[in-house]
């Protein structure tokens, strides 16, 4: 009879246990907790499976493959461009000074206009100068008169010393009065030069073909050379056809570089925005390294009749060092970037395989691979955040919300 009933109660305890298991999930089901035998039956992974992409290969998901949307990798011609923000630089920026002390009589330009070489932008007062110039010039007369009958004097002494009716003193003294009127004259000529040198200083004309800038001293106006610093310039004159676009090379780029200005000229083209491009070439390259960022900066001459460019802005730069006729190249959102550095999913045979791969450069949504990805294979380009290392997946068609060849950033 007593083992009857330790029989009993071991079916009560089964039973009575039984239900707690089953109480106990239907409890953690309704608090949105999964255990793990619960986990195992719904084929849900786990936050830590999910975050480990190198996971065991060959591992199948439970609930299904996973769709992604993925494109083949085949091998093209891709140029070899360098994309670079740059800075609009005037070729020459000249501030216009007085080079003496006068007045300001005339302004012969406008504020902000385009003036060539050689136009007449500010007049000064000339007119003490140009008395200076009358004096000089009546001394000169003089002296040439001066001269002719110093001539005719010492040809006369010759005369009389030939005959015996003169003296050597004489004819000495004769020829260097000649010589001293001489060299006078020659005196009074490099003044008369000095004084027509100040004179041209009262026309101040454009030394280049530019666009002129703010006009500080308006007509009437005293200027003074000890007055000329850099906030009391007159006008300053950029040039702007052709100008500059300086922008910062990295150091990496610098063979590659170097090695196409040795070839021939490296074309360069400034980005406005999509319908104002500028093309130029590379005219100079820094001789040195900047330690501290780690580039060299390059300037591109670019031609600018319709002054597109402007001093001071900023413009997208691309330099051009060539073609890559053979260039393994996928859409740029296949790229992600993991503790390992950046990795894709190649697609074999339904599964997916994470690939860590090294990008040379990415340009215009595509990114070039230089190392870990051969050309005919399949790479998923959306879809990546559900998947890891192994995982079944199944190919569905791109979206227009998700195209496959859609330019976005990497994903970490």
């Amino acid at each position: 009879m007593r083992m009857v009933r330790l029989a009993v109660l071991a079916v009560i305890a089964v039973a009575v246990g039984g239900a707690g298991y089953v109480y106990r999930d239907e409890v953690a089901q309704k608090l949105g907790l999964a255990t793990a035998s619960a986990a195992e039956k719904g084929g849900a992974a786990s936050p830590a499976a999910s975050a480990q992409p190198q996971g065991r290969r060959g591992r199948l998901n439970p609930g299904g493959p996973v769709p992604v949307v993925v494109t083949k990798v085949a091998k093209k011609p891709m140029p070899i461009v360098i994309e670079a923000v740059g800075t609009v630089q005037a070729i020459a920026s000249i501030q216009i000074k007085a080079r003496l002390d006068s007045q300001i009589m005339k302004v012969g330009v406008e504020e902000g206009a385009l003036v060539k070489e050689g136009d007449l932008l500010f007049e000064l007062d000339s007119r003490t100068l140009k008395a200076q110039l009358g004096q000089i010039e009546a001394q000169i007369r003089k002296d040439q008169a001066q001269i002719v009958q110093a001539k005719r004097d010492t040809e006369r002494a010759d005369g009389l010393l030939t005959k015996g009716a003169g003296t050597v003193v004489q004819r000495d003294n004769s020829s260097t009065t000649l010589k001293s009127l001489e060299a006078q004259l020659e005196s009074d000529e490099a003044t008369r030069q000095s004084v027509l040198t100040q004179l041209s200083f009262t026309e101040i004309r454009a030394p280049v073909s530019g666009r002129i800038g703010s006009i500080s001293s308006k007509a009437g106006t005293v200027v003074r050379i000890g007055d000329n610093t850099t906030t009391s310039a007159l006008a300053t004159i950029n040039q702007v056809d052709p100008i500059y676009v300086a922008f910062a090379v990295p150091q990496v780029f610098l063979p590659d570089l170097r090695a196409s200005m040795a070839k021939g000229e490296v074309k360069v083209v400034a980005i406005v925005d999509e319908n104002r491009k500028q093309p130029g070439a590379i005219a100079f390259l820094e001789n040195n390294v900047d330690p501290l960022t780690g580039t060299v900066t390059a300037k591109a001459r670019i031609n600018n009749a319709n002054e597109v460019l402007w001093p001071g802005q900023f413009v997208k730069v691309e330099v051009v060092l060539g073609v890559e006729p053979d260039a393994i190249s996928v859409p740029a959102p296949a790229i992600q970037l993991g503790p390992q550095g950046p990795y894709l999913f190649v697609i074999k045979d339904g599964v997916a395989e994470l690939r860590n791969v090294v990008v040379k450069r990415t340009q215009n949504g595509e990114s070039v691979i230089g190392k870990g990805l051969e050309g005919g294979e399949q790479v998923v380009t959306d879809g990546q955040l559900r998947l890891v290392n192994g995982a079944n997946v199944g190919v569905r068609p791109a979206t227009p919300e998700t195209p496959s060849t859609a330019a976005a950033p990497p994903r970490g």
